[in-house]
């Protein structure tokens, strides 16, 4: 793989970008984060999945690991192109700047794509029709399904293809068939909206490349039971006759949650992946590779060993390891995209059986501050080769990390949070005031190639601006920031630290 260059960049996802709607866009204040990040002297944007989400609004739980979230898609960009008025948003609610209310949004947001699904088919021009058509037959190898699955949910008022009839949930063909002359034009429908996006996200990568910023996607290692992939390719994952799950995904025990974590996704069978030359997971490396210039695979331990858990079971303690596809997989991987920059998350227990992945073909691994101290000075087993976080979505932020007592469901007890707040002592200098600066700067002069911030620690949030607290539901994913807080002085600061840090 290709090798790193000294440089640091930002954690943000596109939902936490502010503005008027509710809701982070690939709009102008996307535009305007990458301008941020080059006054502030960053090159990279790590974002999280983009692809279309769960009930749970989980950017990890997702009905398509091609598909793109049109949530996302920027109504001033769609009023800019003559897709919708600016009479049609007279009526959009009002929602907190800081927090995403996804109940009050979606329904006005699927109102208005489909006005404007509706706007571009009746005005498209002869060339965005022939650009469309492109497309469609670039995407078609996923996107005929994709565009099917979600109208079937409709159609049939049920979004779980699990409960389908059969005929439809074991593929009949002639069935399926009849199904798509029917409603053909609802499946066009759903494809101009992935075009729509499409569009939207092609300028604003290309203006972030322009500005010296390269985007970094984020794979989850699992698909969501109730997707499209799971849906069209059962033979690929451990499941029944009937399509249900045999076993799910999970982890044991952790510093998250002392019972192990359940995650619910179908478990692979590797077995028939590798008699189709591994063509599926090849194919969703490289589309993600389109749209993004580096990828950041979640959970990489997962191709190593896995834990896995009977489906009926609430929580990870009967899980067993079992062996992953191994480095196979990704000799296969890179010699399809050639040199590029994968980026592995191998935290966790099998983080020493990743390696013997990684290694070989020179995958960077990550390291998390929050994780590090304990055990005599924290950077010292950092590698050049490493991504260093002060913490990522699934963390606290520095300053709630720092200051937050443990809750019940923690494995970390008082007196070792206590005794490791003092370790935090030795090595980094810090009042309340300035603790997130601090941690900052200890991991930007790590030396690890990629060092990477979450806006919430350059902000110096608390925990109120978590993303993410692993093993619960609800409440999560909601964080936004507005734009006043990113202001002049901060981002001098973190732009002189980044010089200062040599990247």
């Amino acid at each position: 793989m290709k090798k790193l260059n000294r440089s640091s960049g930002v954690l943000l996802h596109i939902t936490s970008l502010p503005g008027s709607y509710g809701i982070g866009e690939i709009g102008p204040q996307a535009f305007k984060f990458v301008d941020d990040l080059a006054e502030m002297n960053q090159k990279l944007w790590q974002i999280l999945p983009d692809n279309p989400t769960d009930n749970y609004n989980c950017p990890y739980g997702s009905i398509s690991a091609f598909a793109n979230n049109p949530l996302l898609i920027s109504l001033d960009f769609l009023i800019r192109d003559g897709w919708l008025s600016s009479e049609d948003l007279r009526n959009y609610p009002k929602s907190d700047s800081n927090k995403i209310s996804f109940k009050d949004i979606s329904s006005i947001r699927n109102s208005l794509l489909s006005k404007s699904v509706d706007n571009f088919l009746i005005n498209i021009t002869e060339y965005q029709s022939s650009d469309f058509k492109k497309f469609c037959k670039k995407n078609k190898y996923w996107l005929d399904d994709f565009a099917l699955f979600n109208v079937l949910q409709e159609i049939l008022n049920e979004e779980q293809w699990i409960r389908w009839p059969n005929y439809y949930k074991l593929l009949d063909k002639n069935h399926i068939n009849s199904f798509i002359i029917k409603y053909k034009n609802k499946i066009k429908s759903v494809k101009v909206l992935q075009y729509l996006y499409y569009k939207q996200w092609n300028d604003l990568k290309l203006y972030a490349n322009s500005k010296g910023i390269q985007i970094i996607g984020d794979i989850p290692i699992y698909v969501s039971m109730n997707s499209v992939d799971v849906w069209t390719n059962q033979n690929l994952f451990k499941l029944n006759q009937k399509g249900e799950m045999l076993m799910q995904s999970g982890c044991p025990p952790d510093y998250f949650i002392k019972t192990g974590q359940v995650w619910g996704h179908p478990i692979y069978d590797w077995p028939n992946h590798k008699k189709t030359n591994y063509e599926w997971w090849l194919n969703r490396i490289s589309f993600l590779f389109e749209k993004v210039d580096i990828i950041r695979i979640d959970h990489f331990n997962g191709f190593a060993k896995y834990w896995e858990v009977p489906a009926k079971d609430s929580n990870g303690l009967k899980g067993q390891w079992i062996a992953g596809p191994g480095k196979k997989l990704f000799d296969l991987i890179q010699k399809k995209i050639g040199n590029k920059i994968i980026l592995a998350e191998d935290l966790g227990e099998a983080s020493q059986d990743a390696k013997k992945i990684r290694e070989p073909l020179s995958i960077p691994g990550m390291k998390i501050l929050q994780f590090s101290f304990g055990n005599g000075r924290p950077l010292e087993d950092i590698e050049e080769n490493t991504v260093v976080y002060t913490g990522t979505h699934d963390n606290n932020t520095s300053i709630g990390w720092y200051y937050d007592e443990p809750g019940e469901n923690s494995t970390e007890s008082i007196k070792d949070f206590k005794k490791l707040r003092k370790e935090v002592k030795k090595y980094i200098d810090f009042d309340k005031s300035n603790l997130h600066w601090s941690m900052i700067r200890y991991a930007m002069e790590s030396k690890a190639s990629f060092c990477i911030i979450p806006l919430q620690d350059i902000l110096g949030l608390d925990s109120s601006a978590r993303m993410n607290i692993p093993g619960t539901i609800g409440d999560n994913w909601e964080w936004r920031y507005s734009s006043e807080a990113l202001n002049k002085n901060i981002k001098t600061k973190f732009k002189n630290i980044t010089l200062e840090s040599n990247r």
